[in-house]
């Protein structure tokens, strides 16, 4: 298990301390999509949406689905179309015989989109950067066809915001050292490009349309390959929203994400799963080793130490790399715990037939 672990430390975590250079060929700005699906975010696109409006970038549209509101969403869009005259607004009326997910949104969204590079984020998201889209947009370089960003959360007060921030930086090393070894198996809607044409290409979501998750994650994992993903991770790069408030929202949340887990594919199933395994089984049998053979004591101890080292340095890098402050220290209590919750979250969802919506 020691072993195991040091190798997804050693080949792929550590890459975040040297993301690749990527070289900048075009002169002139991609023009872009930038798609945000929204189902009672008022007060949301009040906030941030003039900050993805006020881009420093030269030609780009934006376009909100209004999913169903019940609020006054469309006023306030209305509102800020008369400002911003590049936001542009589609609308999904609700309908009580017909339901759907998030999917539908976003294919309406690609729909309604001029251009081929499409930018995904969600309404309650912020870049951290004017240059946000800038900052994306130098990887649009054939034959890339996908761009993997960072979309962290606030730092907020109390325990609960601060694990949800490291678990969330850690996912993030994960899928983008991933796929910095050529192995890309995911992105999230917070800060996703991807291209029009491949969206087409691939049927869209008809593959896993069923599921109500999958809009980011699932699609990555079907189209992405080696030579058509990049990953974008300098700082201006990022976006950030609010983390859950309340642990039962989080694990919903959680719950909802790892119902798209069995529709990867079997390699990248494998991948990680061993990544968790190995890692829970290496502190168990720490634990055991010092209860029941202390005898090899400075063994055990040297092997828990060397790991531990290691980990430090690549997630000190990491926290750095996505500007999350004060994560890397207590990395061992949430490197210990995180994965038992999501082993429960897992049982959970196989033993309850209830459906966790996007909202």
């Amino acid at each position: 298990m020691f072993f195991i672990q040091l190798f997804y430390y050693l080949f792929y975590y550590l890459r975040i301390l040297f993301p690749p250079k990527y070289t900048v060929m075009q002169t002139e700005a991609f023009p872009v999509s930038v798609i945000i699906c929204a189902r009672d975010e008022e007060q949301n696109l009040e906030v941030n949406l003039p900050s993805i409006l006020e881009q420093e970038y030269p030609n780009y549209e934006v376009i909100v689905v209004d999913d169903c509101s019940e609020d006054n969403s469309d006023m306030t869009l209305q509102r800020l179309s008369k400002k911003y005259p590049h936001l542009k607004t589609t609308r999904i009326k609700k309908d009580a015989k017909f339901s759907h997910n998030k999917k539908l949104a976003v294919t309406v969204g690609i729909k309604a989109a001029k251009y081929d590079w499409l930018v995904f984020t969600d309404a309650d998201c912020k870049p951290e950067s004017m240059n946000w889209l800038k900052s994306l947009q130098k990887h649009f370089i054939a034959p890339t066809e996908i761009v993997l960003g960072y979309g962290g959360y606030k730092k907020e007060k109390g325990f609960l915001n601060h694990m949800i921030r490291f678990e969330t930086m850690f996912i993030a090393m994960q899928y983008l050292t991933f796929a910095m070894a050529g192995k890309p198996y995911m992105g999230v809607g917070r800060n996703l490009a991807y291209r029009k044409s491949l969206f087409f290409k691939n049927k869209g979501f008809a593959g896993h349309h069923h599921i109500d998750t999958g809009d980011d994650d699932i699609f990555i994992n079907q189209t992405a390959h080696k030579k058509n993903t990049r990953v974008a991770i300098d700082s201006k790069s990022h976006t950030r929203s609010k983390a859950a408030s309340s642990f039962k929202a989080w694990t919903n949340q959680k719950r909802r994400h790892l119902g798209s887990f069995k529709l990867y594919k079997k390699s990248t199933r494998f991948r990680l799963s061993m990544e968790v395994i190995s890692r829970e089984l290496f502190y168990l049998f720490i634990a055991l080793s010092l209860l029941f053979t202390p005898f090899y004591y400075f063994y055990i101890i040297g092997a828990f130490g060397l790991r531990w080292i290691v980990q430090l340095v690549v997630l000190r890098s990491a926290s750095k790399r996505m500007n999350e402050k004060y994560l890397f220290i207590p990395a061992l209590f949430y490197d210990i715990i995180l994965p038992f919750l999501h082993a429960l979250f897992y049982i959970l969802n196989l033993f309850s037939g209830k459906k966790h919506r996007w909202k």
